[in-house]
């Protein structure tokens, strides 16, 4: 487990090279938020990894952008995109978002665009696999549980009273079953 006081490119920086010095050799996938420089950060480090964003991220960055009259509609033909059976059919779906709404809301489109390499990683998988990799929702589950926890307390007298309460925390997580996924090494 790492600490820090908040999340950024330069603490994921430190905590993938001190995995590397820790012997793991390398990454084969790696599902982000689309925080700023994490993926440059992954890949300065293994540059073999495929960086996946986080499709649910993205849908709710995207979502902020339309107008709520289109919503509905516009998530309707998202989902062409993202749930498209492969790489080729996601980007002629990608097209017809562009034609489609393009001129209406040309910032999603862009974001969508421009992230398209890292955003479409998972289309070069089974669909079992696609489920686990195209969003961060197993982490997240897991950050949430123990956030369940570590938010009563007011503040921690050391990291060490902090990593204690987080190890507790996993192993009744794990032993409730409520988190299917914990990713760790």
């Amino acid at each position: 487990m790492y600490i820090s006081l908040s999340e950024g490119a330069n603490f994921w920086l430190q905590v993938l090279t001190d995995l590397q010095q820790r012997s793991l050799k390398d990454v084969l996938i790696a599902c982000t938020d689309n925080l700023k420089g994490f993926s440059e950060a992954i890949l300065s480090i293994f540059p073999k990894t495929q960086i996946q964003k986080c499709i649910i991220h993205q849908i709710r960055n995207s979502l902020k952008y339309v107008a709520s009259k289109n919503l509905k509609a516009c998530m309707l033909d998202l989902k062409l995109v993202y749930k498209a059976i492969n790489k080729d059919v996601a980007e002629d779906e990608l097209l017809n978002l562009e034609e489609k709404w393009g001129e209406k809301h040309p910032i999603v489109i862009e974001s969508w665009q421009r992230n398209w390499e890292e955003l479409s990683q998972y289309l070069k998988y089974t669909e079992p696999i696609r489920r686990i990799i195209y969003r961060t929702n197993a982490v997240e589950g897991f950050h949430r549980q123990v956030r369940k926890v570590t938010k009563t307390k007011g503040a921690f007298v050391n990291d060490m009273a902090l990593l204690k309460l987080v190890s507790l925390a996993t192993k009744k997580i794990k032993k409730s079953g409520q988190v299917h996924c914990i990713i760790g090494v």
